[in-house]
């Protein structure tokens, strides 16, 4: 998949430009997830698939062309129109992938049992790490070695394939049920409603909501701070590699799973990410901050993991498709506002304070001295906010009545076809090969 805040960030060196980006993309996330999970539970799961992945290899194609006909001197400005339709065009491709993302994870409640969601959804977590790594190195060495015409054609044939591979697949889902009628195209009263039935599920929403306002900081800034430290070929590298922690936390859930209490592991999960987010950056070195984004990658897999697990168990299986898509609206929101605040904040008054001889003197002591101190300034603030809030959760009332609801049982029981299964609980290739009858 395409980087596109490696280029702008080469060709603008603004972090107004890689925030406004990224809160972009984010807010598109807001805007989509009732529709696409809406979209999910009215069709069959792979026809869904088959459409994000459409979907994205047209768009990427759209891309290339607007970069071959497009004049060099007005794509590389940020007052460009054709800047800014080229990079609608390569998030406009990216988003679509959340359609798969959504879908795949009503999948693993239809075709896995019960005791074996979260290990799957750790497997899952694992394959996103993979991906996650290849995208930082190729987009790392391809933009700066070969340019962003061979990261288009590498992404557009890279989407082609899998889009023809999804095609081969059967995946046995004989009819679509519907709980209460088909859904409208766009049900926000549908997935409330579902949300409220589930005492303390509006509090997990709010608590990621937050927790996702705060990580919009560092989905602006993360890419400027690697990319003032070194080269875009070794950042891409560097965080390609990182990105084997996000590997090898899906692969922990996938061997050991995540508990009696997913949402405790969450919160801890939590707890650990803001510790570690806050230290990373205290000091400039390139290793302090391979290390923090690798043991920052780990723990993702067990947060969204955990969220999965327990929203799977709690949520029936007609209505899994507009929760995640309405709790993914919720909680992407608070990103963008976060990413088109913190852009201008830290361009224009962090940045330039942290420089100063006044910054100097008031956290010299804290964060040393170099050429970023004015973005690990931003991190440090928004990481002690993140740990005390994550702390103050295990207090709440939601936290008591979401695990309640989890160990009362499955809503979920007994769906999952026993032929579909193999010793270890999951589908195997014997079930995604097969023929099945779709209605």
């Amino acid at each position: 998949m395409v980087r596109p805040t490696f280029w702008a960030y080469l060709e603008t060196r603004s972090v107004l430009v890689t925030s406004w980006l990224g809160g972009a993309y984010m807010l598109a996330m807001a805007v989509s997830g009732v529709p696409f999970g809406s979209m999910i539970d009215r069709h069959h799961k792979q026809q869904a698939m088959l459409a994000s992945a459409a979907g994205s290899t047209l768009l990427f194609g759209l891309a290339w062309l607007v970069y071959v006909l497009a004049p060099t001197s007005e794509l590389t400005r940020s007052d460009s129109p054709w800047f800014w339709v080229f990079a609608a065009c390569v998030l406009l491709g990216a988003l679509l992938v959340n359609l798969r993302s959504l879908a795949l994870a009503t999948l693993v409640t239809m075709l896995v049992e019960p005791d074996r969601r979260a290990n799957a959804n750790g497997m899952v977590g694992a394959v996103n790490g993979a991906m996650m790594l290849v995208t930082g190195v190729v987009s790392g060495l391809a933009i700066g070695q070969l340019g962003m015409h061979a990261v288009l054609v590498i992404a557009f044939v890279t989407v082609a394939a899998s889009l023809l591979h999804l095609a081969l697949l059967r995946i046995p889902e004989a009819e679509i049920v519907h709980a209460e009628g088909t859904p409208k195209a766009v049900d926000f009263r549908g997935a409330w409603l579902a949300i409220i039935a589930v005492p303390g599920l509006v509090g997990l929403i709010v608590f990621s909501t937050f927790n996702n306002f705060l990580g919009g900081v560092f989905m602006g800034l993360l890419d400027p701070y690697g990319l003032t430290l070194m080269s875009v070929e070794a950042w891409g590298i560097l965080f390609g590699l990182s990105s084997v922690g996000f590997i090898v936390g899906g692969a922990l859930i996938a061997k050991f799973g995540l508990g009696a209490k997913p949402l405790r592991s969450l919160l801890l999960g939590c707890l650990g990410m803001w510790f570690i987010a806050g230290g990373f950056t205290l000091r400039e070195h390139v290793w302090l901050l391979a290390l923090g984004v690798f043991a920052y990658m780990v723990l993702i897999p067990v947060i969204e993991a955990a969220e999965q697990t327990l929203l799977q168990r709690v949520v029936p299986l007609a209505k899994q498709g507009r929760v995640f898509g309405f709790a993914q609206a919720v909680e992407v929101s608070a990103a963008p506002v976060s990413a088109f605040l913190i852009g201008p904040l830290a361009e224009f008054w962090l940045i330039p304070y942290a420089e100063s001889r006044q910054g100097v003197r008031a956290f010299g002591w804290l964060l040393g001295d170099g050429d970023a101190r004015g973005i690990a300034l931003v991190f440090v603030l928004v990481s002690a906010v993140g740990l005390v809030t994550t702390a103050m959760a295990f207090l709440t009332r939601t936290y008591r009545r979401l695990n309640a609801a989890y160990l009362e049982g499955d809503v979920n029981a007994g769906i999952v076809p026993p032929e579909t299964l193999g010793d270890d609980g999951v589908p195997g290739p014997h079930v995604l090969g097969k023929g099945h009858t779709q209605a």
